[in-house]
């Protein structure tokens, strides 16, 4: 089964992919955190993670303390960690700032680096025990307290609005922290003193029971390896490891949480419709067992039982060793701590001197938190790759998005890379507010050409005259697809739109009016886009063709919006749109030659004719393409009738 074509976005993976973190927005401050506001706070004595004293009492009297509780695996403690140092330089002269670790398994080792790295200059402490989060009653990673001179808390909570649980803005509307000192440093009130943090429950020591029914190594350990693990380890997107025990007892309750919000692990489809190899959805008994073990204390249980992962290529999700490991780029690539870039092309060196099948592949992000997707094509050495472009359509081989997960094509089952041929690597870099590096590499299982019965190819239903209302929260499209062959196996699907995405839907629509279900997805989420692969490969019959309906919010309402009165049309950037409905199929496969040849033409022709026939008739009109292809255009339309039927490309090809 294949991956999915992804792209872009203006969000860094590190925090689309929160992994843990639910909408503390949607939640109200508990009772015993009601009394915050206004407790003074007392001595606070210990050594910071360099060994020095540290005294709350001992700071300057007259400046205002602003207390952060940060984590070195949350993804949004990462994102405003920066922004926290950023606003303690503005305020140096009037405002001191804490650091404060207090996850139990954050060690001072971790804390430390994590310190370095993002580089943070305030003094920043381990808090063991949990003792000063309690003092303070913080929940979460990122949450700030800010005291006056006298050490009584003034305002709690977040640190603005930019981030949250896959939201991003592109700048804060709501600057909460800033607002608080600055009105509390002018002698006013503070408008909004408590505020919701958004981010990772801090991971607080537990008391296991003695006589725990659940334990991590009977009853939890087999959940997390069948559900989490292909992303929860190192070298994979999941920002927190779960390979080993010890370091999920400090997740236990952001795991409870999560799995009950629904939020992990990440799976947008109707259970109601399809039956998919891929899912990744918890049912109800693994959810209880859960909360179950997580009300217990969290028993780990006979550390000797704990059931062991499905074992894996170190570093990889493949069956097996790559036979080849190509780096996307030549040399590393250096990506800006801000701004926009615009997508990296870059063009592989290693030529396939002879046709290749391909039974896996992966494409190894090296630095997870800046790559927000990577795709690969396949370079025709012929040059008729020309015929279309490098829109995420023609030639696509494979992608990479965070969260996805590799399977191997089916048995007998492969793809194709023609003899001669060169990858193509689009990438989208994704600036995370510090200078990073990246060079990431893909990763091809072969297979055996005798043994191949089936060609994998992955085609798509487009709807590229896109023009969304500015405002409007509902806008459907829809776009269809050609049959590729006579007959052929579904696979598997990947919906594709961007950050105005709402909802999507696929059917089979039969020569004979009949329509099959086969996907919806009623929430889109930009930052999740799965692949859906089919436990049970589907037939398709002469004439069939796949329809996919698409639902765009541009409206206010939608907190990812980068500009909801903007209407917005097809682009490669996050602030514009597609609509893509990727599908994977299996068609047999001739043998030799002369009849793979035919196939692939026949293949390509289709997936033109598909791109530009808005009006689906079978036919591209000369206003249905792009401006800058009508000379390409003129050059196809063999009796000059302003039409470009599949006979004309075809005569165009031969020649």
């Amino acid at each position: 089964m294949s991956q999915f074509g992804l792209w872009s976005r203006g969000f860094v993976s590190a925090i689309c992919l929160v992994t843990f973190g639910a909408p503390s927005f949607a939640q109200p401050i508990s009772e015993s955190d009601s009394h915050v506001i206004g407790r003074k706070m007392g001595s606070l004595a210990m050594m910071d993670i360099n060994g020095k004293p540290f005294d709350l009492d001992a700071l300057d009297p007259s400046k205002l303390t602003v207390v952060a509780f940060l984590g070195t695996e949350c993804p949004l403690a990462n994102k405003y960690s920066r922004r926290l140092q950023e606003i303690s330089t503005a305020y140096a002269d009037r405002v001191e700032f804490v650091g404060v670790f207090s996850n139990e398994q954050d060690s001072t080792e971790e804390v430390g680096f994590f310190a370095e790295q993002q580089g943070i200059l305030f003094p920043v402490l381990k808090d063991n025990g949990n003792r000063i989060a309690d003092s303070f009653s913080a929940r979460r990673t990122p949450e700030v307290c800010l005291l006056d001179q006298s050490r009584t808390i003034r305002y709690r909570g977040r640190v603005d609005d930019q981030f949250g649980i896959g939201v991003a803005k592109k700048e804060p509307t709501e600057r909460d922290l800033k607002n608080a000192l600055d009105r509390l440093l002018s002698g006013q009130e503070i408008l909004v003193a408590e505020t919701d943090p958004v981010g990772c429950l801090i991971g607080r020591v537990k008391v296991p029971e003695s006589n725990g029914a659940v334990t991590f190594a009977a009853h939890v350990a087999p959940i997390l390896n069948r559900h989490c693990l292909a992303c929860h380890q190192d070298g994979q997107i999941g920002p927190m490891s779960f390979a080993d025990v010890d370091d999920v007892l400090g997740w236990a309750s952001m795991i409870d949480e999560v799995v009950h919000s629904g939020q992990m692990p990440p799976w947008n489809a109707d259970p109601e419709i399809g039956e998919f190899s891929n899912e990744r959805r918890l049912n109800d008994e693994e959810k209880n067992i859960i909360a179950k073990w997580v009300a217990a204390g969290a028993p780990i249980g006979d550390r000797s039982a704990i059931a062991q992962p499905p074992l894996r290529v170190a570093g990889w999700q493949l069956p097996r060793k790559p036979d080849l490991v190509i780096s996307v780029s030549p040399k590393p690539f250096q990506v800006p701590a801000q701004g926009e870039l615009d997508y990296q092309h870059f063009t592989s060196q290693y030529i396939f001197e002879k046709e290749t099948w391909v039974q896996a592949v992966q494409i190894l992000p090296d630095n997870h938190a800046v790559v927000h997707h990577i795709l690969a094509f396949v370079d025709n050495p012929d040059g008729r790759q020309a015929v279309g472009d490098l829109e995420g359509i023609d030639g696509y081989l494979a992608g990479y998005v965070p969260g996805l997960t590799i399977e191997p094509y089916p048995s007998g089952m492969a793809k194709r890379i023609p003899a001669n041929s060169r990858l193509i690597f689009q990438v989208h870099y994704t600036p995370i507010g510090s200078p990073q590096s990246d060079q990431s590499k893909i990763g091809l299982v072969f297979a055996d050409r005798d043994s191949v019965m089936r060609e994998v190819i992955t085609t798509s239903a487009v709807r590229r005259n896109l023009e969304i209302p500015p405002g409007c929260p509902d806008h459907q499209v829809a776009s269809f697809s050609h049959r590729p062959l006579d007959e052929s196996l579904l696979l598997g699907m990947m919906p594709h739109m961007h950050l105005r995405g709402k909802s999507f839907r696929y059917e089979i629509q039969s020569a004979d009016g009949s329509t099959t279900p086969l996907l919806n997805v009623p929430r889109f989420d930009f930052h999740w886009q799965s692949s859906y692969r089919l436990k049970d490969p589907i037939s398709l019959r002469a004439g069939d063709r796949i329809s996919c309906i698409a639902q765009f919010d541009n409206s206010d309402g939608n907190p990812n919006n980068p500009d909801p009165t903007q209407t917005v049309r097809w682009g490669d950037q996050t602030r514009e749109e597609m609509m893509i409905g990727y599908f994977d199929i299996a068609i047999e496969r001739a043998i030799g030659d002369a009849a793979e040849i035919d196939f692939e033409r026949h293949v390509a022709l289709v997936q033109v004719i598909d791109r530009y026939d808005s009006n689906r008739d079978g036919v591209v009109n000369v206003d249905e393409v792009p401006q800058r292809i009508v000379a390409r255009f003129n050059s196809l339309d063999v009796n000059a009738d302003q039409r470009v039927t599949f006979a004309e490309l075809a005569q165009r090809w031969s020649e």
